[in-house]
């Protein structure tokens, strides 16, 4: 199971680490060493998040999002995305950003490509952060969600969430708040920050919208033959077509967003955009295999708090994101604060599960054989 889901991944660490090799020596070896351990680290929480989404797609379209979806993430995110930014900020054309990024100049100094990239950080860290405060904040006022883990908090959150548009208003406040504290980037910070809130209406509600409308078909299915269902009488509603479409964009939206901390941080370490996209690159498979892992094993309902614990470090990551448009925040810190709180939710789960089986042993054994 292991080698057969994590099999490209360690495939690709092997390629990328000899390419890092032979093209940077053994200091590019040890800073594409370096990256692929920072975007693991920093993406456990999105591979959780990923695993959720995924489990609604079919499985052809769960493979169309492991093989174009994987180069969309590897060559459009770690190598495309930074030369865009800083053609759009600077001006530049595509064949000039890339002749800038290829001459390695220091971020520190002005007109080097990591120093473009830098200067365009603000806009980046709006957008993203704006698109992951939305992730978050759907899930935390769902008011249907039964299952709570943070007392009294998220109760409280799911009964706020019955008022109509509460998220859009929470993260229009959020978005204010912070133009406002930091005036010298107010404009960046508004207009990309809109941008992010528009691109999650847009993409998510497409995809809510077209996977609706597969459920209620399934729902009709379901009455008119039950021999359709499967061995427990219940049947899963698997978006194809338009939903199943709509759901890869969300899924690589937000792929992107979780990315940006990644490829700003990666040029804090090297300027270099060919390690930069190694490292990051091979890290992006192992994000990809170990959301397969979590669908195929059912980690997600089997330990239930974990997704809690995703999403509240999305959540903490939406306001660092927030943070860096003035003030610098280590990715060690970022990293540390999602694997913490997914550790956390673990964990949690884990106490749960003990307990909840400890209390079916405790209970006769013609209760236990009435309830299965």
């Amino acid at each position: 199971m292991i080698l057969r889901t994590f099999g490209w991944a360690f495939l690709t660490t092997i390629v990328g680490l000899i390419v890092a090799l032979l093209y940077g020596g053994p200091t590019g070896l040890a800073i594409a060493a370096i990256l692929i351990v920072l975007e693991v680290s920093l993406s456990f929480d999105n591979a959780v998040v990923n695993a959720r989404v995924l489990e609604r797609m079919s499985p052809f379209w769960q493979k169309i999002f492991l093989s174009v979806g994987i180069i969309i993430a590897v060559f459009g995110m770690r190598l495309l995305f930074p030369l865009v930014v800083v053609g759009v900020t600077a001006g530049l054309s595509p064949a000039r950003a890339w002749q800038l990024a290829l001459e390695k100049g220091d971020p520190e100094t002005p007109g080097t490509y990591g120093y473009l990239l830098n200067e365009a950080h603000p806009s980046i860290a709006a957008f993203g952060g704006m698109f992951l405060l939305m992730i978050f904040l759907s899930f935390v006022l769902d008011p249907e969600k039964d299952v709570h883990w943070l007392r009294p908090i998220e109760p409280v959150l799911s009964r706020v969430g019955r008022l109509d548009g509460a998220g859009l208003l929470i993260a229009l406040l959020a978005l204010a708040g912070f133009a406002l504290g930091f005036p010298d980037h107010a404009e960046q910070v508004l207009l990309s920050g809109v941008i992010g809130l528009i691109t999650f209406l847009v993409v998510h509600g497409l995809g809510e919208l077209f996977s609706e409308g597969l459920e209620a078909d399934l729902d009709e299915l379901e009455h008119e033959d039950a021999s359709a269902r499967g061995a427990g009488g219940a049947q899963v509603a698997m978006a194809t077509g338009r939903a199943a479409f709509f759901l890869f964009l969300y899924l690589e939206v937000l792929d992107a967003s979780f990315s940006f901390d990644g490829v700003i941080g990666a040029f804090a370490i090297t300027s270099d955009p060919i390690v930069i996209a190694l490292g990051l690159g091979v890290g992006a498979f192992y994000v990809r295999s170990l959301t397969v892992y979590l669908v195929r094993q059912g980690t997600l309902d089997d330990y239930i708090y974990l997704e809690h614990g995703a999403n509240w470090a999305i959540g903490a990551l939406a306001v660092m994101l927030l943070i860096t448009v003035e003030h610098e925040i280590p990715e060690v810190v970022t990293g540390l604060v999602g694997v913490g709180f997914i550790t956390v939710a673990f964990l949690w789960s884990v106490r749960h599960n003990r307990r909840h089986a400890d209390d079916e042993a405790d209970e006769p054994d013609h209760v236990v054989a009435t309830r299965g």
